[in-house]
């Protein structure tokens, strides 16, 4: 084919697949089946590899990016994303359509499903997406571009070409496709996301498109940021000009003028919100008019012509079968409600712990009681109460003895849990090994609860140094090892040596004794043999310490069992001696006081305090005068309202970052 007829067919190709795109991702309507689809896609690629310069960024065959990307660039919002006021009763909404009349008595609103999702902007120059970012603090955000395109509900070419378009949407991954990807990471011992919106976010912010691309995300817009070459009078005249572009608008929405309307239209929408394929946590009121929103204006952080609805926690009645009784890594008895499957925020729902006895006690829980659940926060079950109890029912009490080796139980005197205090519990040391090996411990890959199961099971394990004496031939022995499995987890076991020591401490599992606080033992005393030979006292002077944490860490170091572990730990080549990092006095941070709030994208808040810390700066948990910056992530709430209101400088994410480098 010559160069001038493969253009002309690159054309058609490119118009056809992201007409079909289109329909089948939009309207839920294609026109042709997966087969025909499929050919003309090969088609175009063929035609671009054969003739590389008719390759545009704007190609259908570009939404599955390949190059991974150490770090995303910042992108400046030209209209701030802004976030919304929260309100959670009718009373609230009928003050706000109040305060909106008061201003323009015949205002009218748009009432629309709040999707739980990841905000995102998409830029469109002359009809072509340029550039696709995250909200991050709405002053700034970061191009994730190549992953947006992976999204096939997001047109790369616009309908109608006009100088330029700014849509605001909601990235979300379906029920369906989160219930897939979870069961994908647990087979694969990965960490599982907790909930749909956490699994958009982070796959949204993957290094490779490509990762992205398998997430199967989706969106909906639901706001025109901006635009150039038309004008338009309703906020529901721009999300109808923008379904007619060829963007996936949010559905479901309705124009109210009343308080009862939109009180109606909240009803109706919460009514469907657990048949949709996608997660709803409330609705979005807005003043329709644009030119009176403009009047109305915004806050330094919300606008004050729109509110979100929240819906309240749902709650179910169901049975509860039956109470089970878990054994923690420290050897606490945990009590589990059993009960009959409900469905909750989107997802079947059978067990919710229980804590302890005090709580069984305080709300009468009993072995066949019709009981309340709901998800708290929309993540974690919870019993509410109890309504009623069978003819027959008797109080429950947690059992004196360990359910796994039969040791008798121990009240903690210093809280309402019972232990077993047998160190050789099978179901202690499961947890143990699990933690041992864990991310944040000494972040052996691949060595998650399943696998730790199998080499118990096998007796090649009784305690975490027994993991530095595998071998090849060993691990070939458990059911699903082939050579490279083995190879790659032997690996990962011996680049965990290299740990620093206080991760050792952290990976021990001492009672009271987390990160941090792992850190700054080692930091004072520098190496085991001095932890191991420091009495209560010394160590009860560390900053940030008691007698409590004190106690726990020298009946850790006295135990037989862990001073025979750690010294088998010792020979297995572990780090025993701590390298501290000096504080750079002159870094940014160094001296000042700081606190984070929101979701961080870049990293886990944990990882974000560290390096805070690192730098010589105290990571605070509460905003007051004393404070010195507050590090805001997406959706910061009270703390960020205090720190605005006391002229606190606010510093987002990346600016955290770029401060701490220099």
């Amino acid at each position: 084919m010559e160069h001038k007829q493969a253009k002309q067919r690159v054309r058609e190709l490119s118009t056809l697949l992201e007409q079909y795109n289109h329909e089948y991702y939009v309207l839920d309507n294609p026109s042709v089946d997966d087969y025909t689809y499929d050919t003309l896609m090969h088609e175009l690629a063929d035609l671009e590899q054969q003739f590389p310069d008719l390759l545009s960024p704007h190609s259908p065959t570009q939404r599955v990016g390949g190059t991974a990307s150490s770090t995303f660039d910042k992108v400046t919002h030209a209209v701030q994303m802004q976030s919304l006021q929260d309100v959670f009763s009718f009373e609230q909404v009928g003050s706000f359509v109040t305060r909106c009349h008061e201003a323009f008595p015949e205002a009218e609103f748009s009432v629309e499903p709040k999707i739980d999702g990841l905000s995102v902007s998409l830029l469109y120059q002359d009809g072509k997406l340029t550039l696709g970012s995250t909200r991050g603090d709405g002053f700034v955000g970061e191009d994730v571009t190549a992953n947006l395109k992976t999204i096939r509900s997001i047109p790369l070419t616009l309908k109608e070409t006009l100088p330029l378009v700014e849509v605001r949407g909601e990235v979300y991954m379906s029920r369906e496709q989160f219930l897939a990807l979870v069961k994908q990471q647990e087979e694969n011992y990965e960490q599982p996301f907790k909930n749909p919106r956490n699994a958009a976010a982070g796959s949204l912010r993957q290094k490779k498109a490509s990762i992205t691309a398998k997430r199967k995300l989706d969106i909906f817009v639901f706001n025109l940021q901006q635009c150039e070459g038309r004008t338009f009078s309703t906020h529901d005249e721009t999300l109808r000009f923008l379904e007619n572009t060829g963007f996936r608008v949010i559905p479901g929405r309705s124009v109210c003028r009343t308080t009862e309307e939109i009180t109606e239209a909240i009803r109706s929408i919460g009514e469907m919100r657990n048949d949709l394929p996608y997660d709803i946590d409330g609705v979005v009121i807005k003043v329709n008019d644009l030119e009176q929103r403009e009047a109305m204006g915004a806050t330094s952080k919300t606008p004050k012509w729109a509110i979100a609805y929240k819906f309240p926690p749902e709650e179910k009645q169901t049975i509860l079968r039956e109470i089970e009784v878990n054994v923690g890594r420290t050897g606490a008895l945990t009590p589990v409600a059993v009960f009959d499957t409900i469905l909750l925020a989107g997802t079947s729902v059978s067990r919710a712990v229980l804590h302890n006895q005090d709580f069984i006690t305080e709300k009468d829980i009993r072995i066949g009681d019709t009981i309340v659940v709901r998800k708290a926060g929309d993540i974690i079950p919870e019993v509410v109460q109890s309504l009623s109890h069978t003819a027959d029912a008797v109080p429950y009490r947690l059992p004196e003895c360990c359910p796994v080796c039969g040791a008798s139980a121990v009240r903690d005197e210093e809280e309402a849990v019972l232990r077993c205090p047998n160190i050789t519990c099978p179901a202690q040391m499961h947890k143990q090994l699990v933690h041992f090996a864990s991310r944040d411990a000494m972040n052996i890959d691949g060595l998650g609860s399943a696998i730790v199961t199998a080499l118990l099971e096998k007796k090649l394990v009784r305690d975490a140094a027994d993991f530095y004496h595998l071998t090849k031939e060993k691990l070939l022995t458990l059911d699903g090892f082939k050579d490279k499995s083995a190879e790659n987890l032997l690996a990962a076991i011996e680049n965990s040596k290299s740990a620093p020591l206080d991760r050792v401490i952290f990976a021990l599992g001492i009672r009271n004794i987390g990160q941090k606080a792992a850190t700054l033992l080692c930091a004072h005393f520098g190496s085991l043999d001095a932890i191991e030979n420091a009495d209560k006292e010394e160590i009860a002077e560390i900053e940030g310490y008691g007698e409590v944490m004190a106690e726990s860490v020298v009946t850790a170091m006295h135990s037989p069992s862990v001073r025979q572990m750690l010294d088998r730990l010792k020979e297995a080549g572990l780090t025993m001696q701590f390298t501290k990092t000096e504080t750079a006095t002159d870094n940014f941070f160094s001296g000042k006081t700081v606190v984070l709030t929101g979701t961080l994208s870049q990293m886990k808040r944990a990882d974000a305090k560290g390096m805070l810390e690192r730098a010589g700066a105290k990571v605070s948990g509460s905003v007051s005068k004393k404070t010195d910056y507050v590090i805001a992530g997406e959706d910061a709430g009270s703390k960020l309202t205090k720190a605005q209101e006391l002229g606190i400088t606010v510093l987002s994410e990346q600016e955290m970052l770029e401060k701490l480098q220099d």
